[in-house]
């Protein structure tokens, strides 16, 4: 990553991204006196220069800017492998939940609202920073796991950028459940490495666009204990080991690897089961169209009671969707 450990040798770097620069001097204001270098940018095509020039450790974002939209910047810096785990906080006025939910699938990390409180614009970038130097401070094995990770996704159009929504889901589920922010970096790491045991499984069946046979449901079932496997010697990773090895675990007993069930499957890889499936539903696949996002909660508010998902976590996952996060 093009920032290494850099943000702990200096102070961290804000960059401001809004075409009216009393907005941008109203954050500044706000946010003195907390130890960080700012930087502004008042287009979305200098904003994109001044993240690879300047290297930020965090962008505070608008989205509604002539030429580039703030959409389009942070669409395009989270599908660059070097800026894609610089925190982004979008900044608007806009309210609309689908407005919200849009931010969050290209890849946002947090959404303020206009007029906004500044002990809540700190604590959120400060939460959001704390992350980052988590990651930045990963060990490189631990990165070549996530370059192995993301490699499987990129060999395929239908889901690339699946674990990063996973993992982004499951955390926002485990924040609005109340986990400690550890907890929640926990399971965001578990989320990005939840299908890297497919690296074992055959091109052939992850690419198959019609239904699986028996026999290569059987492999593919295999991809939880293999990514347990893989990622096990790695002592930093022990507290995410559950959500890779037992997301595919069905709160009625019938799912795999060990058929737990109820509250015998670790509670953060019965968030990532929920995580996963609203991101196969909202995406396309070979077979199917992405659904609406109101059609995908449709389901699991009547799936609720049928064995698949925790039901609680259901509740509040439906809830938190619907709500905007």
């Amino acid at each position: 990553m093009k920032n290494g450990n850099s943000s702990l040798a200096r102070r961290s770097r804000v960059l401001i991204v809004d075409d009216n620069p009393t907005n941008v001097e109203l954050i500044k204001k706000q946010l003195h006196g907390n130890d960080y270098d700012f930087e502004a940018s008042y287009n979305g095509y200098d904003a994109l220069e001044k993240t690879r020039t300047w290297s930020p450790d965090l962008i505070l974002l608008d989205l509604m800017m002539p030429g580039m939209s703030g959409y389009d910047v942070c669409k395009s810096l989270k599908a660059d492998k070097t800026y894609r785990f610089i925190p982004i906080i979008i900044i608007t006025a806009m309210s609309e939940l689908e407005d919200k939910l849009k931010a969050i699938d290209i890849g946002a990390d947090d959404f303020l609202m206009k007029p906004f409180n500044k002990l809540e614009l700190i604590t959120r970038i400060r939460s959001l920073l704390r992350l980052k130097t988590l990651y930045d401070d990963l060990d490189s094995s631990e990165n070549i796991l996530f370059s192995l990770a993301q490699a499987i996704e990129t060999k395929d159009q239908y889901t690339r950028g699946h674990s990063e929504r996973v993992a982004r889901y499951s955390r926002m589920l485990a924040k609005a459940l109340g986990l400690s922010e550890s907890d929640q970096e926990f399971i965001w790491r578990g989320g990005l490495l939840h299908d890297i045991g497919k690296i074992g499984i055959s091109e052939v069946i992850l690419h198959k666009p019609g239904p699986l046979n028996e026999e290569e449901m059987i492999h593919i079932r295999t991809h939880p204990q293999k990514g347990f496997e893989i990622c096990s010697p790695l002592k930093s990773l022990s507290p995410s080991l559950t959500v890779i090895k037992s997301h595919h675990e069905r709160f009625d007993g019938c799912g795999h690897p060990d058929g737990l069930e109820c509250d015998k499957i670790p509670l953060m890889a019965r968030i990532a089961s929920i995580a996963d499936s609203f991101d196969a539903m909202t995406t396309d696949r070979p077979y199917r169209k992405a659904m609406k996002l109101e059609e995908a909660l449709k389901i699991f508010d009547r799936e609720i009671g049928n064995g698949q998902w925790d039901p609680q976590l259901v509740t509040e996952f439906v809830k938190m969707m619907r709500n905007g996060h």
